[in-house]
């Protein structure tokens, strides 16, 4: 088991220093490329020569690309000061960049939003995994009969429905109409029951949406284990139904569901925009849109970088997951 923790902590580190180096590169290397001035997507097209020339100084994007790469990853353990001569800026550590548009450094930023994503994220994901692993579940068990017709075509409507779309729905019913919901977000320290209130919407939209795709794919994984041979087996030895659902067949079922799940979580927490747009849920995905709209190029990397580190460390989750479910992964 230890072997295989260290073997996917270094393939974590692995790939956060090429998910480093291409995000780099893509907002680094590509606009040189391209024949476009990296200097302006800081200073604005409209600036003057000697604007440009001193911002190009200050971020240090007149050195070669290798050490400015040296210079970001640096920063993020030690901190950084974007220098240009009697000018300091200065950019503790975790150092992922300094925003001049809005004087301020990208991590703490950050971390003013990802609270509104981990909240939306980790009730939304507590609920459409349960609620869709168990539609499935079930589906699959009553094959044929109404109500897994019924819930087929629940299903089949929320993975159709666009989420902008239920998302207005549900404020306009909800919220708007019968005032059931509040229309905003309130932070869990300054009231835990207005933070629940004004996320439930959010949840349950998310929720319908994801637990659609949940409940098709374990009904459909379920029903494929339910013809091995090992089920039939176990069948033959007399073990309790529930025994062979719960202990045997669950466990291959829930190899499938564990893989999305990492995949889901880890973009949700790196930024669910139309969600936080709809919903006006200040978070990263808000905080992606806003940047995008006004050029704020340190944010948005900022942002990008956010978001694979928790697709990362999400999909670590699951791999730790996969140990438990099924310990044969741990051969691999």
């Amino acid at each position: 088991m230890l072997v295989y923790v260290f073997r996917r902590l270094v393939n974590v580190v692995f790939m956060l220093l090429v998910v480093a180096a291409v995000t780099f590169g893509i907002f680094f290397m590509v606009p040189k490329l391209t024949g476009s001035d990296p200097a302006l997507l800081y200073v604005g097209k409209i600036a003057d020569k000697a604007a440009v020339e001193g911002i190009r100084h200050k971020m240090g994007l007149d050195k070669s690309i290798i050490e400015q790469f040296w210079l970001f990853l640096k920063g993020i353990f030690v901190g950084r000061d974007f220098n240009a001569g009697v000018d300091v800026t200065h950019c503790s550590a975790p150092c992922l960049g300094y925003s001049f548009k809005t004087e301020r450094e990208v991590w703490p930023l950050l971390l003013d939003r990802v609270g509104v994503d981990f909240s939306l994220a980790v009730g939304a994901s507590i609920l459409w995994v349960v609620l869709g692993t168990g539609t499935g579940v079930v589906s699959a068990l009553r094959r044929g009969t109404l109500l897994d017709r019924i819930t087929m075509t629940g299903a089949l409507a929320g993975v159709s429905l666009p989420m902008y779309f239920t998302g207005l729905v549900a404020l306009a019913v909800f919220a708007n109409n019968l005032g059931w919901f509040p229309n905003n977000y309130t932070d869990f320290a300054d009231d835990p029951l207005l933070w629940f209130e004004g996320l439930v919407l959010p949840w349950i939209t998310l929720a319908f949406l994801f637990a659609a795709t949940y409940a098709r794919l374990s009904r459909a994984t379920l029903l494929d284990v339910l013809g091995e041979d090992y089920i039939r087996t176990a069948r033959a030895k007399g073990l309790a139904e529930p025994v062979v659902i719960g202990k045997h067949a669950m466990r291959s079922t829930l190899t499938p569901i564990l893989t999305i799940f990492g995949m889901d979580l880890g973009g949700l927490l790196g930024g669910a925009v139309l969600t936080e747009k709809t919903f006006n849920l200040r978070g990263l995905g808000y905080e992606a849109v806003t940047s995008i709209a006004s050029s704020d190029l340190p944010v948005i990397m900022g942002v990008t970088l956010f978001a694979a580190f928790f697709i990362i460390m999400a999909n670590l989750l699951v791999d730790m997951l996969y140990a438990v479910v099924d310990p044969r992964v741990r051969l691999g």
